[in-house]
């Protein structure tokens, strides 16, 4: 059933403002004549035809396909990957685009979903499969996938109550898009009766769990932690790292850190951000509040005396992770927030706090909190208390981590499940 008319003419009006918000985010003109040519034709040249496709929106789609992706270029697949936004194509890059899977791998911009643009991209590639990760739902990329015989897969599966009352909204558009699936695979019970309502085939879905469970530290992430701590002489430092943030978040959070950092000189503060195009801001924030800072940026060290140390680059979160003794998830005490993934800090065994905005994380997040193994702040002040707390009290911060170091245990074994479908269209 092709899209609707309303749809498609909708996304003729809104293309010019389409291509002004590329040119504003790119950072040179170069950079924004490469993403247009990949999303509006035409497109990159083909580096392996029938590759696995996968679609990924952002970092966290990124990291939660990982193992995935990962299990298929060992095997001698070669696999496409498409993203949404610019942090996810450099994490994506920044993950496979290196030896041994070079030659395999291509990470490219999704075309704007309008039907002669997404036709063209997939006869030029020619998949064999396209596997859509968690929500990434495209009408007229499932309408043409369909009609081009590629399989088409919804994979990781998620959707909140939320997400759902929205798509209700749009039931012409909805209801086919979900029709048109092969296969759905859920994380969970609740997201498969969600996504079954709006129109699914209950035949073609099931649930399996979550592959972000499966995840594990990339080794070289590790190795360049052990490294920095060793040419920056961490060994003694208190390092808490805030992770993922959006505004106001780091300027709450450092604001509630300030009293601690001037009474601590050993407490060392690595602050992420979520997004590049607030690294100049952030770096603002940590001026205003007059904190010691050095920023990844312009390849500064982390000094004897510096307090916060600005991680402005892309794909080197593991490495911040690894050197952290305690970690703040954020994205979720802003408003409306929904959070983002707990599972990185904690497979490298790391005490986890967030904000009570998680509802893009809710089912795996509430796993944890019910048996006590993350802290969950109701604002910026109780976050940093949470935090000391883990630095200073290391049974605390043990008990934490036991526990949920049961929890990724119990819930590995959902890659095993998504290999098993995928493996039947290939």
């Amino acid at each position: 059933m092709a899209t609707p008319f309303w749809y498609n003419a909708a996304l003729s009006i809104i293309k010019p403002l389409y291509r002004s918000r590329i040119k504003k985010r790119a950072d040179n003109d170069a950079q924004y004549q490469q993403e247009c040519l990949e999303r509006f034709g035409p497109f990159q040249p083909v580096k392996n035809l029938h590759a696995i496709w996968f679609h990924v929106v952002s970092v966290g789609e990124t990291n939660a396909a990982q193992p995935l992706i990962e299990h298929y270029l060992k095997q001698g697949h070669p696999v496409l990957v498409t993203n949404t936004t610019k942090t996810g194509q450099a994490r994506a890059k920044s993950l496979f685009l290196k030896a041994p899977y070079e030659a395999l791998f291509q990470a490219v911009y999704l075309p704007a979903d309008q039907k002669y643009l997404v036709k063209h991209f997939i006869e030029k590639y020619q998949p064999k499969l396209l596997a859509l990760v968690e929500t990434e739902l495209w009408p007229n990329l499932i309408d043409q996938a369909k009609q081009l015989q590629v399989p088409c897969l919804l994979i990781n599966a998620r959707l909140s109550e939320k997400s759902a009352k929205g798509y209700a909204k749009v039931p012409s558009l909805t209801r086919p898009m979900l029709q048109g699936l092969d296969q759905l695979l859920a994380q969970d019970q609740a997201a498969l009766e969600r996504f079954i309502a709006l129109g699914a085939k209950a035949e073609c879905s099931q649930v399996v769990g979550s592959i972000k469970f499966d995840i594990h530290a990339p080794q070289h992430a590790v190795e360049q932690a052990t490294q920095l701590k060793a040419d920056w002489s961490l060994v003694g430092r208190k390092i808490v790292t805030i992770a993922s943030t959006h505004a106001p978040e780091e300027q709450t959070l450092l604001t509630a850190l300030k009293p601690y950092l001037q009474r601590h000189p050993e407490l060392l503060c690595i602050v992420v951000p979520r997004h590049p195009e607030r690294f100049d801001e952030v770096f603002a924030v940590a001026q205003t509040l007059e904190l010691r800072t050095q920023r990844r940026s312009l390849g500064q060290a982390i000094l004897s005396d510096t307090q916060v140390y600005l991680a402005d680059s892309m794909g080197e979160l593991w490495q911040w992770l690894a050197l952290s003794q305690a970690c703040f998830v954020g994205g979720s005490l802003n408003e409306p927030g929904g959070g983002h993934n707990i599972l990185e800090p904690i497979a490298l065994k790391v005490p986890t706090v967030l904000g009570k905005n998680y509802f893009n994380f809710q089912t795996i997040v509430d796993e944890f909190v019910v048996v006590n193994a993350v802290l969950v702040a109701q604002d910026a002040d109780q976050a940093i208390q949470q935090l000391i707390e883990l630095l200073e009290n290391e049974q605390q911060a043990q008990a934490l981590n036991t526990a949920a170091q049961r929890i990724m245990q119990k819930n590995t074994g959902s890659l095993a499940k998504h290999i098993a479908v995928i493996d039947q269209y290939l």
